[in-house]
């Protein structure tokens, strides 16, 4: 199984200009994402950003031969959602654009959930306590704790508030590789699981569901790759 890695003092550096260059990609896109773009505009802005202001590299391109530089995920898409030119977004949507960004060897990854035009209130109390959720997480973050401290902070959150939250999918380390261990779950037993470091690097995502946390996959291969 493979361990976890701990960054040196020049790969958190790197890294952490990799996150400060990635928040930038955000900040440019919270006067873009409006309603009647596409989704595949702004997958159009951000990959001409990174690779043109930024000089640097959308790590997804590529990634699982993904050809796109984010991903889009509308409503009740729960993560990994494909841009696609004929999906302008709505008034009423709440869509999650989730980028990654490599500069000088080390990864950045991080997603924003954008609420478009006049959003229900249903639809924002979720959005507001995914994003609660998230912070609790984050605050248990410290060397000597656990990542089922981490887990348990979110679930008893959002289970707090009425929701769920989903199984299948998890933060995860990130460094030179998109993907790397630990597997980070949004649930979980209080010291149980890996103990924290000094010098680890992972991201904290939770996904939560209205109702319970089960959901549907649904392929959609054309041609054995991605739809385009």
């Amino acid at each position: 199984m493979p361990s976890i890695i701990i960054k040196t003092a020049d790969e958190l550096a790197r890294q952490r200009h990799a996150g400060q260059l990635l928040a930038s990609v955000f900040d440019m896109l919270d006067t873009f994402i409006v309603p009647g773009v596409t989704t595949m505009a702004i997958n159009d802005r951000v990959e001409d950003f990174i690779v043109n202001q930024l000089h640097a590299r959308p790590a997804s391109k590529g990634q699982y031969d993904f050809p796109y530089v984010l991903n889009t995920s509308i409503n009740d898409v729960v993560c990994h959602g494909i841009p696609k030119a004929t999906e302008h977004l709505r008034s009423g949507m709440i869509v999650n654009v989730d980028i990654t960004l490599e500069k000088a060897g080390m990864i950045a990854d991080s997603s924003k959930m954008y609420l478009i035009g006049d959003v229900s209130p249903l639809a924002r109390r979720l959005v507001k306590t995914t994003y609660e959720a998230m912070w609790k997480g984050i605050e248990v973050v410290k060397p000597g704790a656990t990542l089922g401290d981490i887990g348990h902070a979110i679930q008893r959150w959002v289970e707090e508030h009425g929701y769920s939250v989903v199984r299948e999918y998890c933060g995860h380390g990130v460094g030179q590789e998109m993907h790397e261990e630990p597997q980070v779950l949004h649930y979980g037993r209080p010291g149980e699981g890996a103990v924290l470091q000094e010098g680890m690097v992972f991201t904290i995502e939770p996904m939560v569901n209205q109702g319970d946390s089960r959901i549907k996959t649904k392929k959609r291969w054309l041609d054995g790759g991605y739809p385009r």
